[in-house]
């Protein structure tokens, strides 16, 4: 198993690079199988992620296409936009940071047991207590999943989200309160990052650009600051809205 970093793939500055638009690429590349869509939007199905995507979310026809696939007064994710069109309510406005693997030391967790839809109903719980982010009852299905269990207890969890060619995502890292400072996230992303690298994808992540604790132990295990971003909450326009505007 490699435990050598991948460099990331030069490409031309004219070129947008993969993870600008990682939703997109995942659920029009390896997730396709998961992807509901219509025209220049896609989405996963409700239960398995929120997550939304555009295919420019600067063509206001990819705009039309997801107010299509969601319908109309629906609240909904959307990233990598600045601002939503006329007629889109902004419920909210967040920024985030993306970090990609530079020198991760990525090897298995000997102690990490592969979690499955059996254990859905203790994820949704360590999750509801951690608060690392959306999990929902199939998002399971995403990739592997890996947990730490204590005394038969599931007290950390970290697995795989988005798929963008050649890149993965290592999402939901969170550890019981009660047993934090022990490492147990590092050896469960060391982990995940090994079985990435084995089929020969990148890992990557995200975390909120407040979450600076977080994003300093992320730098501290080998990943590297690659872009801030935006996501936005928004509602669609509902038929009231389209009337009067």
């Amino acid at each position: 198993m490699s435990t050598v970093a991948r460099p990331t793939p030069p490409q031309s500055p004219a070129t947008p690079h993969i993870l600008d638009n990682a939703a997109w690429a995942a659920l029009t590349g390896p997730h396709a199988h998961l992807a509901e869509r219509v025209g220049r939007a896609a989405r996963y199905p409700l239960d398995v992620s929120p997550f939304t995507a555009l295919a420019d979310p600067a063509d206001p026809r990819a705009w039309d296409d997801l107010a299509a696939l969601v319908g109309p007064g629906t609240v909904t994710p959307v990233t990598g936009a600045k601002s939503a069109p006329r007629g889109w309510e902004t419920v909210q406005h967040g920024q985030g940071v993306q970090l990609v693997d530079t020198a991760l030391r990525a090897e298995p967790a000997p102690e990490a047991v592969r979690l499955g839809p059996d254990d859905v109903p203790e994820i949704l719980d360590l999750i509801a207590l951690t608060e690392p982010g959306p999990f929902l009852p199939r998002t399971v299905e995403l990739g592997t999943y890996l947990g730490i269990r204590h005394r038969g207890r599931l007290i950390a969890l970290a697995g795989e989200r988005l798929r963008p060619p050649g890149w993965t995502e290592i999402s939901a890292v969170c550890t019981a309160p009660d047993h934090r400072g022990k490492g147990l996230a590092t050896r469960l992303v060391r982990a995940i990052a090994a079985g990435i690298r084995e089929r020969g994808d990148t890992p990557f992540l995200h975390a909120s650009a407040t979450n600076t604790g977080a994003i300093r132990l992320y730098e501290s295990i080998g990943f590297t600051l690659r872009r801030r971003s935006d996501f936005l909450l928004v509602r669609t326009p509902g038929a009231q809205q389209e009337q009067t505007a």
